[in-house]
């Protein structure tokens, strides 16, 4: 029985001028609720997973992590601190990738990690400073 070869599909660019991959556009309440209510918390951790990984690509800056944010939260949860600090420079690389887009850096790491303790809404206001980088501009 073979299979098929798996392909990688590249990110999108995000106009025909700019060969950038774009940041996927989601649902900031899909996101926030929706989804990690249907998986049980699970989709939290793909989510965080999945936008250090398009970060990482759309700036391409070497030190970017992509799995190791995601890995602290599933590891370090525990300390309490970890997942703050997390949170905290996660908004602090959708500043920088707001910059790198050419937008104003409207996002603040601080609010963010603030409102991680009011349900979780942090990915309510992270999912919406990502989704500025990802809509389409210049239309």
């Amino acid at each position: 029985m073979s299979y098929p070869e798996a392909t990688h599909t590249p990110l999108a660019p995000q106009d025909a001028d700019s060969t950038e991959p774009a940041l996927k556009q989601r649902n900031p309440i899909g996101v926030w609720l929706g989804l990690p209510l249907i998986t049980l918390g699970i989709y939290h951790f793909v989510w965080y997973y999945k936008i250090h990984r398009e970060m990482a690509a759309f700036h391409r800056k070497p030190d970017s992590p992509v799995a190791g944010p995601m890995l602290v939260l599933l590891f370090l949860s525990w300390t309490l601190v970890a997942p703050f600090v997390s949170y905290y420079r996660t908004g602090e690389r959708i500043r920088y990738a707001q910059r790198h887009a050419g937008l104003p850096e409207s996002c603040n790491p601080v609010v963010g990690t603030l409102l991680m303790l009011l349900w979780g809404a942090g990915v309510l206001y992270y999912q919406g400073e990502l989704n500025k980088i990802a809509e389409p501009r210049g239309l």
